[in-house]
């Protein structure tokens, strides 16, 4: 009897459960592992230029990047929880291929400039997927906390989000609107908030972009990796950035996931019609 009682206890899970810890989890922390061993293997001097930084004069933990560390173990945690290879694996290229289109974008306008002065720089584009899966997994978050939210304050405030992301973008690339770049950047927004496909989604989305975004910007800005024309650290118009950039991502993800299927199906259907013939 005692034995049976005992079976019939629920079990205490581990920590990697309670995180949501899986087998990709593991594949994609050591992913991440091995994109920064190779940013600090192929850009070393860089890396040696921000450890000569280091005075010994001074104690340690006055000069550590604390700030730094925090973002590298929360993108860390967030990545690895419900991690799903092939659900993330599309993220992680969207992420990847957007992340230099809006590098190069910002770069080239000289709306920010990189210390390296780099038209974008390489090294700072893989930072662009992990961040994407990073906000994945907040939107993920936020959606479960607000799911009994009436849906009245999704359709008012999707449009008070972005009608005040789309005035203070139009202030702040206004220097650089004759150039294509910014035109077309411009466009694309415009295009992205005029056609909502689930204003309770883009909101959160954007939430989370803009969230994480904060952190991102306060780092760079503040260690003057790179640096906005308005000197600001940061801008509130970049952290916000984060967030639109976010919600293209996540609309690129969501054509994927409707037109893969379809093209998967296509192709299945083909290949049997070759080996017949």
């Amino acid at each position: 009897m005692e034995k049976a009682a005992e079976e019939e206890k629920p079990r205490k899970r581990s920590l990697g459960a309670r995180l949501g810890w899986t087998r990709a989890s593991y594949a994609l922390l050591s992913v991440f592992m091995v994109l920064i061993f190779l940013i600090g293997y192929v850009w070393w001097p860089l890396l040696q230029a921000y450890l000569d930084t280091y005075n010994p004069d001074y104690p340690f933990w006055v000069q550590f990047d604390w700030l730094l560390l925090g973002i590298f173990l929360a993108m860390t945690l967030l990545i690895m929880a419900n991690a799903h290879l092939g659900k993330d694996f599309p993220i992680f290229a969207i992420g990847l291929a957007g992340g230099l289109v809006i590098e190069s974008w910002g770069t080239q306008t000289s709306l920010w400039t990189y210390y390296t002065a780099e038209r974008p720089p390489l090294w700072i584009i893989p930072a662009w997927p992990i961040a994407s899966l990073s906000i994945d997994r907040l939107y993920r978050l936020l959606a479960r906390w607000t799911k009994n939210w009436p849906e009245g304050v999704f359709r008012w405030g999707y449009w008070a989000v972005f009608g005040i992301f789309l005035g203070l973008m139009v202030i702040f690339v206004a220097p650089t609107l004759n150039r294509s770049l910014t035109v077309m950047a411009l466009v694309l927004c415009v295009f992205l908030i005029l056609t909502p496909v689930d204003r309770r989604a883009m909101v959160l989305v954007f939430a989370a972009g803009a969230g994480l975004g904060y952190f991102l910007e306060r780092w760079g800005t503040t260690r003057e990796c790179w640096t906005y024309y308005t000197r600001q650290t940061p801008p509130f118009f970049a952290v916000l950035a984060h967030g639109m950039a976010a919600v293209a991502f996540w609309r690129v993800l969501r054509l994927y996931e409707l037109f893969w299927p379809r093209v998967k199906a296509l192709l299945g259907r083909r290949a049997p019609e070759r080996e017949t013939a």
